[in-house]
């Protein structure tokens, strides 16, 4: 897997319309809305295939933040695959 920081940095750029997207900048602060909030979810649930919930959109406040939260996602569906083998 390439550098997932920058992956998720572009996304975040590209559905936020901006040039770049600091590692810990609240994205409210960066002019991002909720409906684009809920876009960069969805566009990470669908690049990375894992299933955010609600209670965790909350952890999707800065660039930081939703790396961790999507290696968490991947980290616990990785183990998953381990243990279903």
């Amino acid at each position: 897997m390439t550098n997932l920081k920058e992956e998720l940095r572009a996304l975040i750029a590209e559905i936020a319309e901006k040039d770049d997207v600091p590692d810990d900048v609240a994205f409210k602060d960066l002019g991002i809305d909720s409906m684009m909030g809920v876009e960069i979810v969805a566009a990470i649930e669908r690049k990375y295939q894992v299933k955010i919930d609600d209670a965790e959109l909350v952890e999707v406040t800065t660039l930081n933040n939703s790396m961790a939260l999507v290696q968490k996602k991947l980290g616990a569906a990785e183990a998953t695959v381990s243990a279903a083998e």
